[in-house]
């Protein structure tokens, strides 16, 4: 199992495609990271499976 995994997420604000990478050594995590475009807040909730696969859901700061 890899701890990092590259995912593309749609950013919630200004729509663009990302790439960020996820730590799936951590099973259930909730965090805030920035658009890498339009810099603005997004939250992070990602669950890793049992085969290390994570499911991530981002959503804008308010929502």
């Amino acid at each position: 199992m890899q701890a990092l995994s590259s995912q593309k997420i749609a950013c919630p604000y200004c729509g663009e495609n990302i790439s960020v990478l996820i730590d799936c050594s951590v099973p259930d995590q909730e965090y805030i990271e920035d658009c890498q475009v339009c810099c603005r807040p997004i939250d992070f909730n990602v669950s890793v499976d049992e085969d290390g696969v994570p499911n991530v859901f981002v959503c804008g700061e308010n929502d």
